[in-house]
Formats: C-alpha cells, structure tokens, sequence
C-alpha cells in the first residue's frame, strides 16, 4: 500500500521569501545575540565598578569621619603640647579624606552612568530579539497557511527588529521605552 504525500505548495513563491526571511532574520538574530551579550559583560564590569567605588567612598568618609573624632578627643583631652604630631598627622589625614571623597563619588557616579548607558543598548537588542522572533514565527505560520498576510505582518515584526538592533550595533539613541517599561 502506497500513501502518496505532497509536499509540494501551491505557492513556491512564497515559500522561497519564508525562507530567505528566516536566514536574514536569524543571521542578525545571532549577531545580535554576539554583541548584546558583550554589552551584558560591560554592564556587569561597570556595575562592579560603580559598586567598588561606592565602597571606598564610604570607607573614606568613615575614616574621615573616625579621624575628626579622635582629632577632636586629642584636642580636648591631651595635655596641652603633647598631642601636637598626632594631630598634625589626624589634620594631614582628614584633608587626605576629604580631597579623596569626592573624587570617589564622580567615579563611582560615571561608572553608575556608564552602567545606564549600556542598558539601553542591551534594552534595544532585547526589543529587537523579541520582535524578530515573532517575526520568524509568523514566517513559518505564513509558509503553512499559505498567507502572504502573515508573511507581511512578519516583515513588519522583522523591520522593527532589525531597527531595534542596529540601533544597538550604531549606538542609537532610540529607546523602546513604554516596551522596556511593559516587560520590565
């Protein structure tokens, strides 16, 4: 017994544009997981960063903080003349902390924008992988049902995702943000 099965379209056509839409849409799909996934890895260095220089910061201020007490202590409970070295050291320690601070707190500030910098190209790289695959995915309903209807509506996902990506590979300012916002 012979079951004869065709898989043969009636609109080759169609079939070939599914086609070559999936392969363009992948392709930059995967370069675009290439490039968002370094932009993760610098989001997380700076986010290091800007957490460590936080960190010093606050350690500066509490010795800052520890050196005028005890400077202030010498001052009222030493006898006078005997304490002169040591507050002259707590005096050169203290301008020490307090020129050291604000330095800190610019650096862990511009690794802290930095950090934000870089979200908005891994947002733009997400809202283009979720666009584009939805667009793959209407592709291969179109090539099932036969519809160019959908077969449009995936170009239409695909443009805004291939929008979106080179957004994030050019460093483009156009940020998804009701999206971000929505699925954030």
């Amino acid at each position: 017994m012979e079951i004869e099965v065709s898989a043969e379209a009636k609109d080759k056509r169609l079939n070939r544009l599914v086609a070559i839409t999936v392969v363009v849409l992948s392709v930059f799909t995967g370069l675009c997981g290439i490039k968002d996934g370094n932009i993760v890895q610098a989001m997380q260095a700076a986010q290091s960063a800007s957490v460590d220089r936080w960190n010093q910061y606050q350690a500066t201020k509490t010795k800052l903080h520890l050196a005028e007490a005890e400077r202030e202590q010498l001052a009222l409970l030493a006898p006078p003349g005997k304490a002169v070295a040591a507050i002259a050291r707590l005096d050169k320690d203290i301008a020490k902390y307090k020129s050291e601070a604000p330095d800190l707190a610019r650096a862990a500030k511009a690794q802290g924008d930095l950090y934000d910098a870089l979200n908005v190209h891994d947002d733009q790289f997400d809202a283009g992988d979720a666009a584009i695959s939805t667009a793959i995915s209407l592709a291969a309903v179109a090539a099932l049902a036969e519809s160019a209807m959908l077969l449009y509506a995936a170009w239409l996902f695909g443009a805004f995702g291939l929008f979106m990506g080179l957004n994030g590979f050019l460093g483009g300012s156009f940020h998804p943000a009701v999206l971000s916002t929505f699925l954030g």
